[in-house]
């Protein structure tokens, strides 16, 4: 069955950051992600993960400076030292916590550019990267993201997400297939899993209600039907990633807002 990873930056935010890992063990959840790790030290992270009984399943590179709008710095020419630096950075903590998986983000394409101006550019930082992350083991995974969230990202479809795999040519380079950002950029949600999970250039899924980004029993999204997909797909091809859980809890900051959303997740509870 689907295994499921709570997003520690969009659950539980009537709780600190830090008291977050605990609720999530302690309504079910045997792994996390979240966005960005980089506020904590690594072993106070780390000694939250064994303190519950959890494992560090995915975050995010450095995204350049995300209070001034920027969304990554894959595809940004003349930010490739910064995008290095990050890599490293990131690659430190995904030791630390024994994370097996780093989302790169691709960045917003620079105003009045083309997306194939920039292409190189996303494509050798890429190369880079992952020969950097296959010295410990780690994946990176590119994420298609819907323009209406971020307007001007420079990835935003699953067809093209694997023309660039294939273009990359790295092996430990796989595509993070977030279901809420596929809906709403192009359907046949179900056809897709179908379509991409067996090439094993899928590394992880996300999931969330649409259009609100809620709790994945809300908006018009069948998602016990796609998890009965991912399931069967899963078994056809041997697939053993996980499901993250990228949310906004529909009672928001309320107390025990998120938990009480979690009804969904009761069929699937191990």
């Amino acid at each position: 069955m689907p295994q499921f990873a709570a997003n520690l930056s969009m659950l539980y935010p009537e709780l600190g950051f830090l008291d977050r890992f605990e609720a999530a063990a302690r309504d079910g959840f045997k792994a996390v992600e979240f966005l960005f790790p980089y506020e904590h030290e690594p072993r106070e992270l780390a000694a939250r993960l064994k303190a519950h009984g959890l494992q560090q399943v995915l975050f995010n590179m450095p995204p350049g400076d995300w209070n001034k709008g920027e969304r990554g710095l894959a595809c940004r020419p003349g930010r490739e030292a910064e995008f290095r630096e990050g890599v490293g950075k990131a690659l430190a903590y995904a030791e630390a916590l024994a994370c097996p998986r780093v989302h790169v983000m691709a960045g917003l394409l620079p105003a009045g550019t083309e997306r194939e101006a920039v292409r190189p550019t996303y494509v050798n930082n890429l190369r880079w990267a992952a020969a950097q992350a296959d010295k410990q083991g780690v994946q990176l995974l590119i994420e298609p993201i819907n323009t209406r969230d971020i307007p001007g990202f420079f990835l935003n479809r699953q067809d093209h997400a694997h023309e660039l795999i294939a273009e990359i040519g790295a092996a430990n380079v796989q595509v993070q297939m977030d279901l809420y950002h596929c809906q709403i950029v192009e359907g046949d949600v179900a056809m897709k899993i179908r379509q991409y999970l067996p090439t094993g250039r899928v590394g992880h899924f996300q999931i969330a209600g649409v259009p609100e980004r809620h709790e994945p029993d809300i908006g018009e999204m069948n998602y016990t039907y796609l998890f009965k997909v991912i399931d069967e797909v899963s078994q056809q091809c041997g697939w053993t990633g996980w499901v993250g859980c990228e949310y906004r809890p529909a009672r928001g900051s309320q107390p025990g807002g998120s938990s009480a959303g979690l009804g969904w997740f009761q069929p699937w509870r191990a």
